[in-house]
């Protein structure tokens, strides 16, 4: 493999990912441990297959870069204020409660001080990269426990700047940070804090219709936006995934936001991959028994004092006992920077390898463990309910979350749109507008219309707007291929739906009653306000179109007949 190019070496990776991703699927276990294990049959302890180190590093960057940046566009902004001494508070208790844990335990295992502080640290940090993706997959990023969670990996993050600063100091001779490094700090997170500000608020917005003229100039200027801002946050002592992140979240409020979202996942799925590979192949131990009972010993801290430490602390914040427990399992794991951290130690002559050796061991076996909590949590949560009562107040003081779920869609506003929304606002519907045309994006903020600009063929789009949960969609999109793939969305998904649409021929809409459409409107022959006059009356259920809808295929089907008979 030292002559083979890079080429082959990420054909071989993904071949080998395949074939563990699939068995793993097949056993119902978490693909990530899948991608972690082809990591390290991949590296030097087995097949010594990556030679080109430097790049597959470069790709882990660009996938977690991408991951944030996705996480942000996503991310309510009014929600991150709401939470904001939440996560600080929680934050703060994990690093003095964990963090005193793990600087005990060094000690007692005969570490010097210093040795033991760094462990200690190392423990509070949690993956961000692996809740996200968890939280992705399930689709909770918006939940109330995953914002909790992403809250509290900000203030993490801060702490991650501050404490590769103090180290750097310590190994230095000094006695920690001056008052003139925090200033330039603050100065600089002041400083971005208002370029993205201003940018986000002011000046994209106005930029933002031409874009979307052009899907791939919209995705291309979500690149250059997020790895930008990601690049400037690096070159001026910031994490460059703190960049990612706030890069998006600067995007979250234009219309465009969960259209730049859904196409950028797969691109950010390939990179991902890749991160967790290079991060299997990086656990080498030449020290095996002389770290496996600290490595245990750290780890149980962090799979089961962690999550305590954060349900009672989320307890006595008055959250309930669910979105305590579901916070605390989803950061019950150490961060891939507890890595980077304890390394630099290392590089820094602060701590010797066998530190290194256990802080990475860790870092496999929480991530590893985690991902079982975070995929099962909710049956771990039915199990355990019961005793999991003493984290909860008797007074609880959550709020019922928004999580932006709604009763209908519509997709397309021409054609009849305007009846449609009527229908929805005089039968008081929770409605959203899907369309893909600037222009009438435009039209309906102006109007103060809830709306998603985005394709209605692409599932992973449909998926970030819930349509998955909806009970009645429309569409008076006219073009027959899309309406089908509405159709396949929903009869994957949501059979139940009463799904509305137009066609322009007879034999379009047969078409699409066999795809299983309720009813099909032909603006020949029924249009849209006699059949929002027919919900009205009768009710938006599915059943209650079962005899209009065979009528009317009946109809539709003598007027086909007639219209190719000679």
């Amino acid at each position: 493999m030292h002559d083979g190019t890079l080429f082959l070496e990420i054909s071989l990776v993904f071949v080998i990912v395949a074939i563990v991703a699939g068995l793993m699927r097949y056993l119902k276990q978490p693909l990530i441990l899948g991608y972690i294990l082809t990591g390290i049959f991949v590296g030097p302890v087995f097949l010594d297959l990556i030679q080109s180190k430097e790049a597959f590093d470069g790709f882990s960057e660009i996938g977690i870069a991408l991951l944030l940046f996705i996480i942000g566009l996503g991310m309510n902004t009014s929600v991150i204020k709401s939470l904001g001494k939440v996560s600080l508070l929680t934050a703060m208790t994990t690093l003095a409660l964990v963090g005193g844990l793990g600087y005990g335990v060094g000690i007692l295992l005969g570490y010097d001080v210093t040795t033991a502080m760094i462990l200690g640290v190392a423990l509070f940090f949690s993956s961000t990269i692996v809740i996200l993706k968890a939280l992705s997959d399930k689709r909770e990023v918006n939940r109330l426990y995953g914002q909790i969670a992403v809250g509290v990996i900000l203030v993490e993050d801060v702490v991650a700047t501050l404490a590769i600063v103090f180290i750097t100091a310590l190994s230095q001779g000094g006695d920690g940070l001056g008052l003139q490094d925090f200033a330039l700090m603050a100065l600089k997170a002041v400083s971005l804090g208002l370029l993205l500000y201003v940018a986000g608020a002011k000046l994209i917005p106005h930029f933002a219709k031409k874009f979307a003229k052009s899907q791939e100039f919209l995705f291309l200027f979500a690149i250059a936006w997020g790895f930008g801002i990601a690049s400037l946050f690096g070159a001026i002592g910031f994490s460059p995934e703190v960049g990612a992140l706030f890069a998006g979240v600067s995007l979250a409020s234009i219309p465009y936001a969960t259209e730049m979202s859904s196409r950028l996942k797969p691109l950010r799925d390939f990179f991902l991959v890749l991160f967790f590979v290079t991060l299997g192949e990086s656990f080498i131990f030449d020290n095996f028994t002389a770290v496996i009972l600290p490595a245990l010993l750290l780890s149980v801290i962090v799979i089961v004092g962690k999550p305590l430490v954060v349900m009672s602390s989320l307890g006595a914040l008055g959250y309930t006992k669910l979105t305590s427990f579901k916070a605390g399992i989803h950061l019950s794991q150490i961060s891939e920077f507890s890595i980077v951290l304890v390394v630099l130690a290392n590089q820094l002559d602060l701590v010797d390898n066998v530190a290194t050796s256990i802080i990475t061991l860790v870092a496999l076996i929480t991530i590893a463990v985690s991902s079982y909590l975070m995929k099962y949590d909710d049956q771990l949560f039915t199990k355990f309910q019961k005793s999991l009562s003493i984290f909860e107040r008797k007074e609880i003081r959550e709020k019922a979350q928004k999580r932006g779920l709604y009763t209908s869609v519509l997709f397309g506003y021409h054609h009849g749109g305007y009846e449609f929304l009527q229908l929805f606002r005089d039968t008081k519907q929770k409605y959203l507008v899907v369309d893909f045309d600037p222009e009438v994006i435009e039209h309906l903020e102006s109007q103060g219309i809830s709306h998603a600009y985005g394709d209605a063929t692409d599932h992973e789009f449909l998926e970030e707007i819930n349509a998955s949960t909806v009970t009645f969609a429309a569409s008076t999109i006219l073009d027959i291929d899309i309406n089908k793939q509405l159709l396949s969305f929903f009869n994957r998904h949501k059979k139940d739906v009463t799904f509305i649409c137009h066609a322009r021929t007879y034999e379009d809409a047969l078409v699409l009653y066999e795809h299983g459409a309720s009813y099909v409107i032909l603006p020949r022959f029924l249009g849209s306000e006699y059949i929002t006059t027919h919900i009205k009356r009768y009710g938006m259920d599915k059943k209650t179109f079962a005899r209009f809808r065979q009528k009317h295929i009946v109809n539709i089907g003598k007027r086909a007949i007639d219209n190719i008979s000679p």
